[in-house]
C-alpha cells in the first residue's frame, strides 16, 4: 500500500508519519509538497500536523487553498482514506471534508504532554485493530484543539457514531478532568459519514514503538493496512 504524506510550509510531522508508515508499518510512502497536483497514485493520504502558513488568520484557513488540497478533496470524495492529524484535522475542517472547527484552548496555553483517549464509534478502516471502549495513552501538542460545533452537528455526530475518539481518563472515564482542552463533548477524533476521512487531534504517529513510550498508535495504521491494503 502507498501513502503521501502532505508537506506544507510549516508542516513539522510530516517526518514522524513518514517514520510510522515506512518503518513501522513496512509500507512505501512518498512525500507529496502543498504545490502538487500529482499523488503519485497513493492509496492513503496523511495531512500531518504542524503550523501550516504559520496558523496565520486561523489553523489550517489558509492550507485549505493549497493546491494539493484539490487532490485532497477528490481523493474523499472517491471514497479513499485520508488521515488529518492535528493540524490536519484542522485542515479538513476549514476544507469541508469534516464538520464543526478546532478553537483555542479553553485555558488559551499551548498544550504539549500525554493523554487518554477511548475508542468508540464505527469506522473498521481504523478501529479495526482496537477493542471497543479501549483506552490509549497518545501524546498531544496543539494550541488550537478545541473542537467545536452547533449542538445539531454533535448530536448528528453521535447519532451517527461518527465521534471515533474521546477524550477519558486512564480508566475509560469521560470527565471534565480528562479534557485537555475543553472539546465539545470530550471529541478528539472523528469521520465524515462514509467513514474514510478521519481526523484526531492526538498524535498516533509519535505512539508506535515501545521507544517513544507508547504503541497505541499503531493498530489504528495496522488496520488501515489491512482493511485497506486487502
Amino acid at each position: 500500500m502507498k501513502f503521501g504524506i502532505v508537506t506544507f510550509p510549516g508542516s513539522n510531522c510530516d517526518v514522524d508519519a513518514l517514520h510510522a508508515v515506512t518503518d513501522q508499518l513496512g509500507q512505501t510512502a512518498v512525500s507529496l509538497w502543498h504545490r502538487d497536483h500529482d499523488i503519485q497514485g497513493c492509496d492513503v493520504l496523511i495531512l500531518p500536523g504542524g503550523f501550516s502558513y504559520g496558523d496565520a488568520l486561523r489553523a489550517g484557513a489558509i492550507a485549505r487553498f493549497s493546491p494539493i488540497m484539490q487532490e485532497v478533496i477528490a481523493h474523499a470524495e472517491r471514497g479513499a482514506p485520508v488521515i488529518g492529524i492535528c493540524n490536519g484535522f484542522q485542515i479538513l475542517c476549514e476544507s469541508h471534508l469534516l464538520p464543526g472547527a478546532l478553537m483555542r484552548n479553553a485555558e488559551m496555553q499551548f498544550i504539549c504532554d500525554w493523554v487518554h483517549i477511548r475508542t468508540e464509534g464505527k469506522a473498521p478502516m481504523y478501529l479495526g485493530g482496537y477493542e471497543p471502549s479501549q483506552v490509549l495513552r497518545i501524546p498531544v501538542a496543539h494550541g488550537e484543539g478545541r473542537f467545536a460545533a452547533d449542538e445539531s452537528t454533535l448530536d448528528a455526530l453521535e447519532q451517527n457514531e461518527q465521534v471515533v475518539f474521546r477524550y477519558c481518563n486512564g480508566s475509560g472515564a469521560i470527565t471534565d478532568a480528562a479534557n485537555c482542552n475543553g472539546a465539545m463533548r470530550n471529541i478528539a477524533g472523528i469521520v465524515n459519514v462514509n467513514r474514510n476521512v478521519l481526523g484526531m487531534m492526538p498524535h498516533p504517529e509519535r505512539a508506535v514503538e515501545s521507544l517513544l513510550g507508547s504503541t497505541d498508535g499503531l493498530p489504528l495504521f495496522e488496520s488501515l493496512l489491512a482493511q485497506v491494503g486487502a
